[in-house]
């Protein structure tokens, strides 16, 4: 087993009588993208400063390990490891964006030589040669963002902390800036995310924890989050009535219209109890005109987890044919 990239045991951080984090748990895997997920004031953002050292947990905060540094103990190290990209962009308008480049290979203390290598590899990387000699106050969101990622890995950092990062772009750049996370991790980088979008999380990552009131609500895939909140169902429709009944007695203990000839048979989606539903009727001969799974997504969940009313329209199950 590899060292994790990130763990945090009983996480704690209080501004005053504010309790901001209340002793999180996380472990983060080498290679892989973990999202926190959480309403506004949730925590995310202080927990992305206190594992990027932007700022101190304080005594009695808990044990952090950050790229296999104690962040109590030696800090430095473990910034050394790292690059954050936060919800602001970091890129300076005034100057190109050749020049925001150049900049941060300095900041890093990489010779005139490399920090130009490592510049044009950056740009060439992510799409911006044509617009490096242009100021970066002129660049789209979407090409601020990507320029404010490649300043964050001059450096080469092994982990990467991006709190927000497509919040503000249009769909087409959000896509883009997805595809840039997948080809990091590919390339062996681990990612801590932190989104307002839960689809982004869906797509992305690896494991997803959600934190409620500085606290981790559930933690898990994306998958197995769905799997907490109830409500999925499979639904068979037929167009011969007697195929419609069989199966109705066949399968039990379903909801029935016989308006529609359609049958509902509480499920949740996993393989093994859909391949369940389709085995028993099998057994009896017949065949469905439609199958239909209906699945909570991550809205769902999301809304279960962080709210003590879950919003009418959060409770309808969404539906994915087969």
């Amino acid at each position: 087993m590899t060292t994790p990239a990130i763990t945090a045991n009983g996480l704690r951080k209080s501004y005053g009588d504010k309790v901001v984090l209340d002793g999180i748990d996380l472990t983060v895997r080498e290679g892989t993208v973990f999202a926190l997920l959480g309403p506004n004031g949730a925590g995310k953002t202080t927990a992305v400063k206190i594992l990027s050292t932007l700022i101190s947990a304080g005594p009695g905060s808990g044990e952090i390990r950050v790229g296999g540094h104690d962040l109590a103990a030696d800090p430095q190290a473990a910034r050394a490891a790292i690059g954050v990209t936060g919800q602001f962009s970091a890129v300076d308008g005034l100057i190109t964006g050749e020049e925001n480049m150049l900049l941060m290979a300095d900041l890093h203390h990489l010779s005139k030589g490399e920090g130009r290598r490592v510049t044009a590899e950056l740009l060439e990387r992510f799409d911006l040669v044509e617009a490096a000699k242009k100021p970066a106050s002129t660049y789209s969101g979407g090409m601020k963002r990507r320029l404010d990622i490649a300043m964050t890995l001059v450096g080469d950092p092994r982990i990467i902390f991006l709190d927000e990062p497509t919040t503000g772009l249009d769909p087409r750049s959000r896509h883009n800036m997805w595809q840039i996370i997948r080809e990091l991790v590919t390339g062996g980088v681990t990612v801590f995310l932190t989104t307002q979008y839960l689809e982004e999380a869906d797509e992305l990552a690896d494991r997803i924890a959600v934190l409620n009131n500085g606290r981790i609500a559930a933690e898990g895939t994306a998958e197995e989050l769905k799997r907490l909140i109830p409500g999925g169902h499979v639904r068979l429709r037929f167009s011969d009535p007697h195929a419609y009944r069989t199966a109705a007695s066949a399968l039990g203990d379903v909801a029935q219209d016989d308006e529609a000839l359609a049958l509902q048979i509480p499920n949740d989606g996993s393989q093994r109890e859909l391949r369940s539903i389709l085995d028993r009727l099998d057994a009896a001969g017949i065949e469905a005109d439609e199958l239909t799974v209906h699945t909570p997504d991550l809205d769902d969940v999301f809304f279960a987890l962080t709210a003590t009313t879950v919003p009418a329209q959060t409770t309808q199950p969404k539906e994915n044919a087969r």
